[in-house]
């Protein structure tokens, strides 16, 4: 009798070795995302095709987490006019991804931009200028 081998231990154990879930896809059908480091930025990539930026909503909320969250709804009709028969297909998609943002951002300046399929988030990171003006000394009196 053939055996049929499964691998799908094999995400959960780099998962486990890594602990790698600080940032978990809410569902299976959840769009890849890139998240790449500059000495400038940081930049978030979620691969969206066929989505549009009005799809998408972004903001931050009051735990200084970055939540993406995309929505997408589709309804196509086709009437037979020779039978009279109506055909109906449903697409539905939800999407929402959770980030922290790190201390070191400039919150006001966040942008994003969608591009071929593509929606990146640019956050800019602070100057050491900045860091110092962030860094509030307390005079002891």
């Amino acid at each position: 009798m053939p055996v049929r081998r499964s691998q799908n231990w094999l995400p959960d154990v780099f998962n486990d070795l890594f602990d790698n879930n600080w940032m978990v896809k809410s569902s299976a059908t959840a769009p890849a995302i890139n998240v790449i480091e500059t000495e400038s930025e940081y930049k978030v990539e979620v691969a969206a095709p066929g989505m549009t930026k009005e799809d998408f909503n972004i903001r931050i909320d009051e735990d200084n987490q970055l939540i993406v969250s995309m929505e997408k709804k589709q309804e196509n009709k086709e009437e037979n006019k020779e039978s009279r028969y109506l055909r109906r297909e449903f697409s539905y998609t939800k999407f929402q991804q959770t980030m922290y943002l790190p201390d070191n951002v400039v919150k006001d300046k966040i942008g994003a931009a969608m591009d071929n399929g593509v929606l990146t988030i640019n956050i800019p990171k602070r100057t050491p200028e900045e860091e110092k003006k962030a860094q509030r000394v307390i005079e002891i009196k």
